[in-house]
């Protein structure tokens, strides 16, 4: 029996208004993080080593702290309010970065749901073009049409034609259906990352409260020690002292590289061994079977014959004080650390007033170079490393240490926050902290040094203001 139009319509509204119903629900939120999956064994791994190298580093550090002199530095009263600025501005650069991971994420489901409303929309127009069509051609029983005395040949296209409207039909139905389940899916994950979003949202303004609270905390305490924190930097000894700090932190650093790297090298000649050895008997294998087929041919010589004529393996190849300013910053780099020199971009942006050489006041020359800038400007890696060091020290403040392999070391000092922490990978060109004046330091400005086998290394030697 042909079908209603009145039956048409109540289908087609009733399937609309199922599907604006959920896509009421498919507002741009954003989820939380999907379970994690266990971690493999190659990642399990090196977060052992990661772990490991913290662990190391953090005893390095209580060490150095329990063996400085027990003479009370003015600039110490300031070192836990100076650690607290600096955990709370990398809690916001970390929470910043969720943020925008969060409303990438909800961009891109909001996209995805306009275009399974699209998808939507032109499944239920087909499907509304094959139920008017086949409302127009109704449902004619087959016997009937055959005592109607109607063309058989017709009659077989006919009953064809309605067949494959109804196969697409429910072909049609099957789509709308699974689209509809995805359009709930999305709207649940989206639903889920707007929590997030807001819980995010929440801790930053508890961190910014925070650190604002820390700061002001730090500015009254500088006020109350300034002078003493001046004089005690003027005092005779007292550079040395620091610089004598920062050259067993070097050492000790450089030991543990070094015993890293000899861990590394042993491991990856064992593996290279145990490649060769696979290697040698899966060939030896392969010989075997050849030996065996060619034994098994008529008419092969014998082996004393075979090894007279055959030929001999090729041997294998062997592997063959005026200041100047810094207007340029670093950027990602290639290669090793080495190929750098000559083109290495200073971390910062600014005057360059301490230079490498040149005498300081309070005595002793410059190790390294101190560039003027303002509190907050971005320091960036000078070159692809890792971190090996981010604590605070007397004498440099909120200290960062990069190690680029080769035992080369750069030193960031004096910032104001650290943006990255123990064991993390960094990029040339990538922010690692903020300028500050931390541990005392009158001005603002990035305190650099460029270090090879633990010795300083002049930094304009290796980098280029042009």
């Amino acid at each position: 029996m042909p079908l209603a139009p009145h039956f048409i319509r109540a289908k087609t509204l009733s399937a609309a208004a199922l599907v604006a119903l959920l896509a009421g629900l498919s507002w741009p939120l954003h989820a939380t993080n999907s379970g994690k999956k266990p971690a493999s064994p190659e990642i399990a791994d090196k977060q052992a080593d990661l772990g490991e190298l913290r662990g190391r580093i953090d005893n390095l550090r209580k060490e150095l702290s329990s063996s400085e002199e027990n003479k009370a530095d003015a600039a110490d009263r300031l070192s836990e309010s100076e650690r607290k600025i600096s955990r709370l501005q990398r809690e916001l650069n970390e929470l910043g970065e969720q943020r925008g991971q969060l409303e990438k994420k909800l961009q891109n489901l909001d996209q995805q749901s306009k275009a399974l409303g699209q998808t939507l929309s032109q499944q239920q127009s087909q499907l509304e073009k094959l139920l008017y069509r086949q409302y127009l051609r109704g449902t004619p029983d087959s016997l009937q049409l055959l005592l109607n005395g109607d063309d058989p040949n017709q009659m077989a296209r006919d009953l064809r034609y309605l067949a494959a409207i109804a196969l697409t039909r429910a072909e049609l139905m099957g789509e709308i259906n699974a689209t509809l389940d995805k359009k709930k899916a999305l709207a649940e994950d989206a639903k889920e990352r707007a929590n997030d979003l807001l819980a995010v949202e929440a801790q930053q303004q508890e961190r910014h409260a925070e650190l604002k609270k820390q700061r002001e905390e730090r500015k009254a305490l500088y006020g109350q020690i300034s002078e003493k924190v001046s004089a005690q930097r003027k005092e005779i000894g007292s550079l040395q002292r620091d610089e004598k700090r920062m050259t067993d932190l070097i050492d000790r650093l450089s030991k543990i590289l070094a015993a890293q790297a000899a861990q590394a090298a042993k491991a990856a000649r064992e593996a290279e061994a145990a490649k060769a050895r696979e290697a040698a008997r899966l060939a030896a294998a392969a010989r075997q079977r050849d030996s065996e087929k060619e034994k098994a041919k008529p008419g092969t010589l014998p082996p004393e014959k075979e090894s007279s004529v055959a030929i001999a393996p090729s041997e294998p190849s062997r592997p063959k004080a005026v200041e100047s300013e810094n207007r340029y910053e670093p950027v990602a780099s290639d290669g090793s650390f080495v190929r750098q020199k000559g083109n290495l971009r200073l971390p910062v942006r600014g005057n360059v007033s301490g230079r490498y050489g040149s005498p300081r006041d309070g005595g002793g020359t410059w190790k390294g170079l101190f560039i003027k800038a303002g509190i907050g400007n971005d320091v960036k890696a000078v070159a692809n490393g890792r971190v090996v060091f981010a604590e605070w020290m007397r004498g440099f403040g909120n200290l960062l240490i990069v190690d680029h392999g080769d035992s080369y070391l750069t030193i960031y000092g004096n910032n104001d926050s650290l943006l990255k922490q123990v064991g993390q990978a960094v990029k040339g060109g990538e922010t690692v902290a903020t300028v500050g004046n931390s541990g005392g330091n009158p001005d603002s400005g990035l305190y650099f040094e460029l270090r090879h086998q633990g010795q300083p290394v002049d930094p304009m030697k290796w980098a280029s203001l042009k």
